[in-house]
Parts: C-alpha cells; sequence; structure tokens
C-alpha cells in the first residue's frame, strides 16, 4: 500500500517533528540543569534526548523507504520553556505520558486500518518506550521536589556518573571523593549504566 496521500503518513510526519522536538527539549533541559548545579539531571535528560533522537530516525526512516521527501502538517507541540529544572521535569513526564497513553496509540490503530502493520507496530514500540520515559522523568522529579537526589532514606549503591567512583551509604557527599566533581552521583538502580 502507498503512504502517499494517508493519514499514516501525517502521523509518521509529527512523530517525526514531534520526536526532534522533544530532543531539542531536553538538549535545553541539559543545560538549564547545568545552570542550577545539577550535572546528574543534565545526563539524565541527554540520555533520553540520545533516545528521542533514535525514534526520530526510525520515523525518518520509514519515511525514506516509502520514498516520502517532504509533507506539509499542522500540529500542536509543547515548547516546555519554564523556569526550574522541577518544572521542566514535570512537563517532561507529563509530555511521554500523553505519547505513550495517547499519541501513539492513536497513531498505531490510524496506520493498521490503512492497512500498515508494520509501522503500527513501530509506534506501539515506541509508546512503550515513552512510557519508561515518563517514568524516569516523574522519578526525578519527584526526589528533586523531595530534596531526595542525593539522599536515601536506607543505604544504597551510589555511582558517580563523572569517574564511576561506586559505594554505598544513605547519602552522596556533595564532592565525589575520587574526581572532585559535585552533583553528579546518583542511585546505582537508576544509573542507565549499572550491572546490577
Amino acid at each position: 500500500m502507498e503512504l502517499q496521500n494517508t493519514k499514516t503518513l501525517t502521523n509518521l510526519m509529527r512523530a517525526l517533528a514531534g520526536e526532534t522536538l522533544a530532543r531539542n527539549r531536553y538538549e535545553m533541559a541539559a543545560e538549564a540543569a547545568e545552570r542550577e548545579k545539577l550535572p546528574v539531571l543534565s545526563a539524565v535528560f541527554r540520555y533520553t534526548a540520545g533516545q528521542e533522537r533514535e525514534h526520530a530516525e526510525v520515523f525518518a526512516q520509514l519515511l525514506g523507504d516509502a520514498g516520502i521527501d517532504s509533507a506539509e502538517i499542522s500540529a500542536d507541540y509543547p515548547v516546555d520553556r519554564t523556569a526550574t529544572v522541577l518544572a521542566l521535569l514535570s512537563a517532561a513526564a507529563q509530555n511521554e505520558a500523553k505519547e505513550h497513553s495517547e499519541v501513539y496509540p492513536a497513531f498505531a490503530a490510524e496506520a493498521r486500518r490503512e492497512g500498515f502493520e508494520g509501522i503500527a507496530r513501530k509506534f506501539e514500540l515506541i509508546a512503550q518506550v515513552e512510557n519508561c520515559h515518563a517514568g524516569r522523568f516523574e522519578a526525578f522529579r519527584k526526589l528533586l521536589a523531595e530534596n531526595r537526589l542525593f539522599v536515601s532514606d536506607a543505604a544504597c549503591g551510589w555511582v558517580c556518573l563523572n569517574c564511576g567512583h561506586e559505594f554505598n551509604a544513605k547519602a552522596a557527599p556533595q564532592a565525589c571523593p575520587v574526581c572532585g566533581k559535585e552533583g553528579f552521583f546518583i542511585r546505582v538502580e537508576m544509573s542507565p549504566y549499572s550491572y546490577s
């Protein structure tokens, strides 16, 4: 089936634009986190931005495989230029949850109705990832809001994202004893690079 003049084409273009914008919003949020001296949250935003870029690549590949060079779309996208990292985390969690629960399921259903089963499955799989993003942002938002980003109720593993120093304690030190950097500690279980 040809993709030209279908709702699925419009939805793929909207998804490509949305993922590209999300990546840029998260890069800007990472810069805001650096200004607030929260490099660990900058790393979280940049990590997620890289995944959004890959989602855009998937959608661009699907369009390219169908021979689509350009398409006109109209869509509503969030800007999220808020004042604080806490507000940026909240907006990111909400936007990702909406992609997971509303946007991509609707796109998948339309693709399936139009006979594009493979595209429908990509929308569904990426929706699952967006749910992980929503959970990630919400978890860090909650920790930051409760002033527990670097403090735990019980001893847990901590890792410095700058040098890799790991240890167990109830709280991360202000500065890493190995590299001397401040604000780079993350709970080991929340690290995307954890081996456990």
